[in-house]
């Protein structure tokens, strides 16, 4: 079933290393089967706190999303941004048409 990675930036240090690291974690999420479906900077805020910076991206399975967290280049990617921003990843199971 598909799943949906969602990375979520509460706090950026370093603009220079996010920029570095979003040139290597987009391929690395690519290579590992991802498909990014949205990105970027909210538009409108309905309720709550926003985030800075957002990104979605879909994977076929729950597992392909935990390997393209573990792969080796995305972790050369997180190497890159270190401690330059602060963030919450999660990945949500799609759900099925009824």
């Amino acid at each position: 079933m598909t799943a949906y990675w969602v990375n979520t930036f509460t706090a950026i240090h370093d603009e220079e290393r996010l920029r570095r690291y979003a040139e290597l974690a987009g391929p690395a999420m690519r290579a590992a089967g991802g498909r990014f479906l949205a990105r970027g900077n909210p538009v409108d805020l309905l309720e709550g706190d926003s985030a800075l910076r957002t990104t979605i991206i879909e994977f076929p399975d729950p597992a392909a999303a935990r390997a393209a967290y573990e792969s080796e280049a995305y972790q050369e990617a997180l190497r890159v941004l270190g401690d330059s921003a602060t963030r919450r990843i999660t990945v949500l199971q799609g759900v099925e048409d009824d």
